[in-house]
Formats: C-alpha cells, sequence, structure tokens
C-alpha cells in the first residue's frame, strides 16, 4: 500500500474551508467544515501503520523523542505555498491519532471576522490585561491575531508572543514583533513570560494561561504598564473572572480580585453560530469593558454574579453586549436563522420575547441596543460603516 500523501489531503482541506482534519485508523481521513464532520470522499480507510508513518514524518527528532515519553506531542507544520497547521499527535488505543488545525495565511481583520467595533478601542489600549475566551474551536487564536494585527498597523512598540505551538506568522510593521515557541524557543510559559519582562516589551501575547505561575506573572506584567493579552477556554466573562481567581489559594483570592479589578480592561468572549444560508460560521460575542461598576463586581466575590447585567446596561455607553445581544444582532442582520439563535440564546424564554419587541423596564441596555440596530448601526453594511 502506497504512503498517505499529507500534502494533498491538506490541500482538499484548504479548499474546502475545513478548521481540522482528523487522520485516526480504521476510518477515512475526516474534515471539520463549518463544524460539521465530514470525511473525504472516496478515500480508502486509514491503516494504523499508515497514520504511525505520517506522525513521524511530521516531527522532528527532538518531538520523536518527546512523542515516546507522553504519548501525545503540540507543534507546528508548513506545506509550502499551501499554508500553515497547528498540529497535535497523540496515542490511543494503542495506536496513532493525528488533529491537524488549519491556519489561515491572511489574517483577518475585525469587520471580516465580523467582531464588533468596540474591539478597535480595546486593541487602542496601551496597558492592561485582555482577555479572549471561549470552548475549543471558538476562533479565540484568530480574534487574537487579528487584535495583535490591528496593534501592529495602528502603532509602534516591541511585541513579544509566547505560543504552544506557533500559529499565525507576523511580519513587522510598525512594531518590532517577536515570537517564541514552547519547547523550542523556551521551556515553559511562566519561564518565556518571566523572560519577556526583562526584553523591553510593550505588547506581551500569551497564547493561553494555563497554571497558577503563568497567570501571576501575567497580571505583573498588566500591573507594571504592559499590555497583555491571552486566552482562557471559559465561556463567558463571569467564568473567566471566576476561573482565574479559583486558581489561587483561599487566603489569597481577595487580594487577587483586587488586582484583577485594577488590571482587567476587557474580556471577549466568542461561539461561532453556522450562518442563515449553511455556508459558514458567524462569532456571537460577549464583550465586558471595565468600569467603575464592573469593577466593583470583580472585586466583590458576592456582585460577580451582577457582571452580566452590568454587560446588557454598557451598550450605549461603552459599546459592550452579552451573548443574548449579539445574537439578536446577528439575528437582525439576517446572518443567522431564529431557530439557532434561540438555540444559542443563555436564556431562550426571554430572547424569544426581546425578539417580539417585549421589553421590561429594567431593560435599558436592551432598547438601546434594539434602537441602534433600528438606525442601521448594527444592521448589514451601509458604505462600509457597518457598526459591527
Amino acid at each position: 500500500m502506497a504512503d498517505i500523501d499529507i500534502s494533498s489531503i491538506l490541500n482538499i482541506a484548504v479548499k474546502a474551508k475545513a478548521s481540522d482534519v482528523h487522520m485516526k485508523a480504521g476510518v477515512p481521513p475526516i474534515l471539520r467544515v463549518n463544524g460539521t464532520l465530514i470525511p473525504i470522499k472516496n478515500h480508502e480507510r486509514l491503516a494504523p501503520d499508515e497514520v504511525a508513518k505520517v506522525a513521524m514524518r511530521l516531527m522532528n527528532d527532538t518531538q520523536k523523542e518527546a512523542f515516546r515519553k507522553v504519548h501525545q506531542v503540540d507543534m507546528a507544520y508548513s506545506v509550502p505555498g499551501l499554508g500553515r497547521f497547528r498540529v497535535n499527535i497523540f496515542q490511543q488505543r494503542g495506536a496513532v491519532g493525528v488533529v491537524l488545525r488549519v491556519i489561515p495565511i491572511k489574517i483577518q481583520t475585525f469587520q471580516e471576522l465580523n467582531l464588533p467595533k468596540v474591539l478597535e478601542t480595546i486593541a487602542g489600549e496601551v496597558r492592561g490585561l485582555v482577555l479572549v475566551t471561549g470552548v475549543t474551536g471558538s476562533g479565540k487564536s484568530t480574534s487574537l491575531a487579528s487584535m495583535l494585527d490591528q496593534i501592529n498597523n495602528t502603532r509602534s512598540g516591541h511585541v513579544i508572543s509566547v505560543e504552544d505551538p506557533i500559529e499565525f506568522l507576523h511580519r513587522d510593521k510598525r512594531c518590532i514583533i517577536n515570537q517564541r515557541e514552547i519547547g523550542v524557543d523556551s521551556n515553559s510559559f511562566s519561564e518565556a513570560l518571566r523572560g519577556a519582562l526583562r526584553q523591553d516589551p510593550d505588547i506581551i501575547m500569551v497564547g493561553e494561561m494555563r497554571d497558577l505561575e503563568t497567570i501571576e506573572i501575567a497580571l505583573t506584567a498588566a500591573e507594571t504598564g504592559h499590555l497583555v493579552l491571552s486566552t482562557l477556554h471559559t465561556i463567558d466573562a463571569m467564568e473567566t473572572i471566576n476561573r482565574i481567581v479559583s486558581v489561587f489559594p483561599p487566603y489569597q483570592q481577595k487580594q487577587i480580585r483586587i488586582q484583577l479589578a485594577g488590571v482587567i480592561k476587557a474580556i471577549i468572549s466568542q461561539r461561532l453560530m453556522p450562518t442563515k444560508d449553511g455556508r459558514g460560521r458567524v462569532p456571537a460575542v460577549e464583550v465586558m469593558v471595565t468600569t467603575s461598576r464592573v469593577r466593583e463586581c470583580i472585586e466583590d466575590k458576592d456582585k460577580t454574579k451582577e457582571i452580566t447585567d452590568a454587560i446588557t446596561k454598557g451598550f450605549t455607553s461603552y459599546g459592550m453586549q452579552t451573548f443574548d445581544q449579539s445574537i439578536l444582532s446577528l439575528l437582525n442582520r439576517g446572518l443567522i436563522s431564529y431557530d439557532e439563535a434561540l438555540k444559542q440564546a443563555s436564556n431562550p424564554a426571554d430572547f424569544a420575547l426581546k425578539v417580539k419587541g417585549i421589553t421590561g423596564t429594567s431593560d435599558m441596555g436592551w432598547k438601546d441596543f434594539m434602537k441602534e440596530d433600528d438606525q442601521g448601526l448594527s444592521g448589514p453594511p451601509r458604505d462600509n460603516a457597518d457598526r459591527f
């Protein structure tokens, strides 16, 4: 049996606009397209030794050694003329499995990604902590790359990124950008982040805040006048605050809440939703911008649950929006179906009333939000002056 041509499989994936490629013994290569898993047509089922051979060809000697020790490895792989891929090679039931994430060559703008306009203001911050959160595959890395590119296009500064592995490649424009890869350029996030503080950075991008030490150094970096961008696997702003605080021992948590309230500038949380025409996905985005009320909600653990209400009412003045407000905007713009909107809404019954135009006296944020929609500010693009 001939060896698998990995380049031709990746070529099919890129043409199909797949986000991921799965290679597992016993089934053909499988693509994830718009969130759905689809086997490559007319491709033979993969034998265990074929998948193992592909894995070995993708890895260098250091990665092979790491794989033999821990039975999984993260890495990046490039195909000239085609693109870059984030690769995870792992062992399951004694056989090797490979998952490749397609990384677009072009970094898209906020407008191309259908992200809220307020992100331009957030990207203009010069110090503090900005977090992009969401479940795996919700587009966090793509949004973070877009934010970094916006900074690179609009102001000068020294950017250091710490990633595992490096995904999007950033070229120097107005900024000098140094990208460090864990396992290649540094041993750990915390070590690279500690080193970054001595490398005269203006902006530090941490691929993921994984442990207490990394979170601690990131907070210190944000406190000492740097802009720190990072991601977390949390579903919304409230969970993000609770997750960061819970990493620390109980006796430190009150102090961490005060420290976090002082440095956090924004939390952007994402969910990808299938479009009405079935040809793609668009992000529903919750945006929390730190205001005096939000700061109070972070500092006092009993008030943290009020963050969603603060976001709802902060649309007009600060450009904040909840998931349900974002979903309503996508629905009003004809980008998603009503059924999908209802399925993804945080409070479906409440959302259905909002769609019908029924709002309570306490729903000032919603009234303002729908007024913006009526004016077309968050509706379909008009002369490229689209609000979202």
